[in-house]
């Protein structure tokens, strides 16, 4: 190990005793959630992993991605949008999406431990899923026909 001065050497006792502490402090005052694991395992369990996996574009203030009322989401990937609107009903959420370019593509929404739904976006991108549970959530589009099929899947979101 180096230490700041330049030099080699072994970590002493006490400065074992000290990392140990901050260790503990750290899993006290901020540990890991608690789900992390499902969390990780239920953002890569697709069935095809051949995706692209679409990036945050823009997010309104949170609201609809932590229990608010309602927020607008945008991701992008290369020549795809994919743009959602959260809107917490009851103990559910609607989501009203549009797919740029516009096109009838296959949507699938997963929500950990409740399966997912499925719809097609019309001629115009349009897209609605009423009823989606609460949970960490990731929206599934195919794009194309059997010939050329792409696979976009957007972050995790929590419901």
């Amino acid at each position: 190990m180096t230490d700041i001065g330049g030099s080699t050497g072994s970590i002493s006792s006490d400065d074992q005793v000290l990392l140990a502490d901050l260790g503990r402090m750290l899993d006290e005052t901020d540990p890991p959630p608690g789900d992390l694991v499902e969390r990780v395992q239920f953002a890569i369990a697709l069935e095809n992993l051949d995706v692209e996996v679409a990036r945050w574009e823009r997010m309104d203030a949170l609201s609809g991605v932590r229990g608010g009322g309602q927020g607008t989401i945008t991701f992008t990937v290369s020549d795809l949008t994919v743009m959602i609107n959260l809107t917490k009903v009851g103990q559910r959420h609607r989501i009203d999406g549009w797919l740029v370019p516009a096109g009838e593509y296959g949507v699938e929404v997963r929500v950990a431990e409740h399966g997912s739904s499925c719809t097609t976006a019309d001629e115009g991108g349009r897209f609605v899923l009423d009823e989606v549970p609460c949970g960490t959530t990731q929206i599934v589009v195919t794009v194309g026909d059997v010939s050329c099929l792409r696979t976009v899947v957007t972050p995790t979101i929590v419901l």
